[in-house]
């Protein structure tokens, strides 16, 4: 299991040594993946779940004319898809938008933990707890945040995410979406992602070079995006 994996589990509650052990033996191979293929397949019935263990993935739907909306990012240390362990049918697809190195863990595994190690079954559960969470302020974010509040919003969960699996400097990560992508993903042209972007670098609260974000204003984004970081669930405690 990657270290990115455990340490994220660890910002819900504390693993014990046998716990990462269970955790590392239902790991049963890993793979790497090229930048555009597919994780997951809308109508796919897995048999196993995907964790990253480096790279970005995103989880998006394809309407009839074409259009794409990206519905969720995935990030070094996720499951992208925990819950077709539940939901057998995926109705959604999921891409790499980087290359990406991932975990394939059998349902079977998973529902030997869930049948023998409750502790882990309420970390998972939280795990997918969170992933609802962060989609609810993405349904907030489309339909009541303005542009750059919603833009706002989005880098400031990137950066806790980020974070919570060590893979910031600072107040800087990496970010490598291309403008097309975060439009999909902000549900925005990608005129008026550029447009957003270049106001909040004249406003001296980003800088934004090739993938690389820093937030030099971290009050004022916070503020812009009301952003409260409780539906990321990153205090440990019992659970």
């Amino acid at each position: 299991m990657s270290a990115a994996f455990i340490r994220k589990l660890e910002q819900y509650d504390h693993l014990s040594n046998s716990e990462r052990e269970v955790l590392e033996r239902a790991v049963v191979r890993q793979r790497a993946i090229g930048k555009g293929e597919e994780l997951v397949r809308e109508g796919d019935r897995p048999s196993e779940s995907i964790f990253l263990i480096t790279g970005f993935a995103a989880r998006y739907n394809v309407l009839r004319n074409g259009k794409r909306q990206i519905t969720a990012l995935h990030v070094p240390g996720d499951f992208v898809d925990l819950h077709s362990f539940l939901v057998k049918v995926m109705d959604h697809a999921v891409m790499a938008v980087t290359p990406c190195t991932i975990g394939m863990v059998p349902h079977e595994a998973l529902r030997e933990i869930t049948e023998t190690h409750p502790h882990l079954t309420r970390l998972l559960g939280v795990s997918i707890a969170v992933d609802a969470a962060i989609h609810r302020q993405w349904l907030v974010s489309m339909g009541r945040r303005s542009a750059l509040e919603h833009t706002a919003h989005l880098l400031c969960e990137l950066l806790l995410r980020l974070r919570a699996v060590g893979l910031t400097t600072d107040d800087s990560f990496q970010l490598p979406l291309t403008q097309a992508e975060l439009g999909d993903t902000l549900g925005l042209s990608t005129v008026h992602v550029n447009r957003v972007i270049q106001e909040l670098r004249k406003e001296e609260v980003i800088t934004w070079h090739g993938d690389t974000v820093v937030i030099k204003d971290w009050p004022r984004l916070q503020g812009i995006a009301e952003f409260d970081p409780t539906f990321l669930s990153l205090k440990a405690e019992p659970r």
